[in-house]
């Protein structure tokens, strides 16, 4: 049967992308020029998504060269001829990167970061940079000084695209570009895949780098892929994991990390895989019960696959581990040490002068001045407290775990829908900073339906450290059970 070209789709994949292009039936200049056309169309006018802060002008000359490259001799590397959105607040050595602030305005780093540079290798282009939460702090909404306005979900235009990496879930769903970088210190890759119908990874903490990423903080900061699909997904995943010399925190992962995450997509990953319903995640009034509903048909479904599933699977003491303190704030000395990496071209030499400056959004004022406050003695005590608390919350989410013989915990990413913009008083919902974050273990949230057929909802899967080829097997394999991805109506094709 004859295959539909791939920009017929309206969501071409990677796979199929590249068969198009060894069939001599699409260029990288053809596809480069398919997303610039969308976001031409879609972004500024029509529903006026505004998730993309810039676009590359080098991209179409990058694709050219690659055409010609390929027609040499074959593709550079497994993402040739890929257009990537990028997240801005990751350093790009040809493109300015200012944290969706206008404080960075104009600052063009010495170098890529780690992520970026892996990607280029691999024969990517970078399309664009993506709006952000000012600074990675809102996990709400996505909002700041460098690009007027809030990013709006193209499922529902009214809706937000939670934070911070909203930009890339927006312009990633509305196929601005084929994957995209988003970053998640607390949510922000699992919170705007799942208000967008995206898949999204946050891998455990050292599997990948976070050189040349603007941090927020450090302790939790991790990057990471934003696809439409589990095998695009983990495409770029493959690419990104690994040890980086820029980051100590990436020696963990040697001996760890996957020959090829690719291997481990298998349709039949949820036969015999234990299941465990983290039900006191999402069991308060304010849950909305059409997405527990979303979440119990998914169960339903996975049982189908040949899933075992243990419910409820109950974490000890949860409610006062998190209360207790599951973060130390470290943005302003974390920045400090990212400007100082800038050199002398650097617009801002530290925090207190993007503070005097006074260029940002309203909306962080006082979030900025409160991080340059000198921490007391008594806050100096709470942090080695949390310190202490963050280390056994991970020893009883991995003995629940092991008690209850299971290969992941599956929770609503978000246990109530995209909020409307503005909306920063009903419930928020937001589940992804609980586990993950706070232990460094791996979670990836996928699809899981949409509640009156329009707004998307998505399924969390949390795992041990270092088990993301057992989350990528059972993902996927409830994806392609499942199919619950649906383009946005708000962007169709163009003619």
């Amino acid at each position: 049967m004859t295959q539909p070209h791939p920009l017929q789709t309206n969501e071409p994949t990677i796979a199929a992308i590249h068969a198009a292009m060894k069939a001599g039936e699409l260029t990288c200049r053809q596809l480069v020029q398919h997303y610039l056309n969308r976001i031409e169309a879609y972004d500024n006018q029509g529903p006026a998504l505004n998730a993309i802060v810039l676009v590359n002008p080098r991209a179409l000359g990058t694709a050219d060269e690659l055409d010609k490259h390929f027609a040499n001799s074959g593709f550079v590397g497994p993402l040739h001829g890929i257009p990537i959105i990028v997240k801005d607040n990751y350093d790009t050595f040809d493109l300015p990167t200012t944290a969706g602030s206008l404080s960075l305005a104009g600052s063009i780093p010495p170098d890529d970061a780690f992520q970026v540079r892996k990607l280029r290798e691999a024969g990517a282009i970078v399309l664009g940079k993506s709006n952000m939460a000012e600074f990675a702090f809102s996990p709400y909404q996505t909002v700041g000084s460098m690009l007027p306005g809030h990013t709006r979900n193209p499922y529902a235009l009214n809706r937000t695209t939670a934070g911070s990496s909203g930009g890339t879930a927006a312009a990633v769903a509305a196929n601005f570009g084929t994957v995209g970088l988003g970053t998640d210190t607390g949510n922000s890759i699992r919170g705007p895949s799942s208000h967008c119908c995206l898949v999204g990874i946050r891998s455990t903490m050292g599997l990948t780098s976070r050189d040349g990423i603007i941090p927020l903080y450090l302790g939790r900061d991790v990057g990471g892929p934003m696809a439409r699909t589990v095998e695009d997904a983990v495409r770029i995943f493959d690419v990104l994991a690994g040890y980086d010399p820029a980051d100590p925190v990436t020696a963990a992962s040697k001996g760890k990390r996957a020959e090829a995450y690719i291997d481990f997509l298998d349709r039949e990953g949820l036969e015999g895989a234990r299941i465990g319903v983290a039900r006191q995640l999402f069991s308060d009034e304010t849950v909305d019960p059409r997405v527990v509903a979303l979440l119990e048909q998914a169960v339903r479904d996975m049982v189908q696959q040949g899933a075992h599933i243990v419910d409820p699977v109950e974490i000890p003491d949860l409610s006062r581990l998190l209360a207790d303190g599951a973060s130390i704030n470290t943005f302003h000395q974390d920045l400090n040490g990212y400007l100082a990496s800038l050199g002398s071209d650097a617009p801002m030499k530290n925090l207190a002068e993007i503070v005097e400056a006074r260029r940002y959004h309203p909306s962080i004022s006082q979030s900025l001045k409160e991080t340059l406050e000198e921490s007391t003695p008594e806050e100096e005590a709470a942090h080695a407290r949390i310190a202490k608390n963050v280390e056994r919350l991970k020893e009883v989410v991995r003995a629940t775990m092991d008690q209850a013989k299971v290969d992941t915990l599956i929770y609503p990413t978000w246990n109530n829908l995209p909020r409307l913009i503005g909306d920063l008083n009903t419930p928020h919902g937001n589940n992804s900073w609980k586990l993950s974050p706070p232990t460094g273990f791996p979670a990836i949230t996928v699809p899981m339906g949409f509640v009156d057929g329009q707004l998307p909802a998505g399924l969390q899967f949390l795992g041990r450290a270092w088990s993301e080829p057992t989350l990528i097997k059972i993902v996927y394999a409830y994806e392609q059970s499942t199919q619950h991805r649906i383009p946005p109506a708000s962007t169709p094709s163009l003619r």
